[in-house]
């Protein structure tokens, strides 16, 4: 199974969660472990809300409000794509992330399993399904791979 694991911190708590040369080391050794073992698919660290915006859906209105978001409880600051057997031993490799208790803040690390196409049984249509091939063949012409 596929799952996203997305890490999360308080928004007021972003501006002290920048990561040093200390903290880069030790997620780069521990990317280097996932990768050893086959989990690691995709990951990346997230710039701060201050430099990104949301798109807000309510009651047939759009709006677009910019960051920072430091009223949120939580915000995403990265996420990795991982590739397990079960939701269990995905826990097992995020027990083993760095984390610096010295910060004094709470960090969470909160898994999701991506949904497979096995997932939407008669409601993904054969059409749906050629036509998200289809995309996927244009995604990787796009990338070059």
């Amino acid at each position: 199974m596929r799952v996203v694991v997305m890490i999360k911190g308080a928004g007021a708590d972003e501006d002290k969660i920048a990561p040093t040369q200390e903290m880069l080391a030790q997620m780069g050794a521990y990317n280097e472990e996932l990768v050893k073992a086959g989990i690691m698919l995709d990951g990346q660290g997230l710039q701060p809300t201050a430099k990104g915006a949301r798109v807000v859906f309510r009651g047939g209105e759009t709006s677009v409000v910019d960051g920072p978001f430091t009223e949120s409880k939580e915000i995403v600051a990265g996420y990795w794509i991982w590739q397990v057997s079960s939701l269990e031993e995905a826990v097992e490799w995020a027990r083993k992330c760095p984390s610096d208790p010295s910060m004094g803040l709470e960090e969470v690390l909160e898994i999701r399993p991506i949904f497979e196409v096995e997932d939407f049984g008669a409601e993904y249509t054969p059409e749906q399904r050629e036509k998200d091939e289809r995309l996927a063949e244009q995604i990787r012409a796009q990338q070059g791979s």
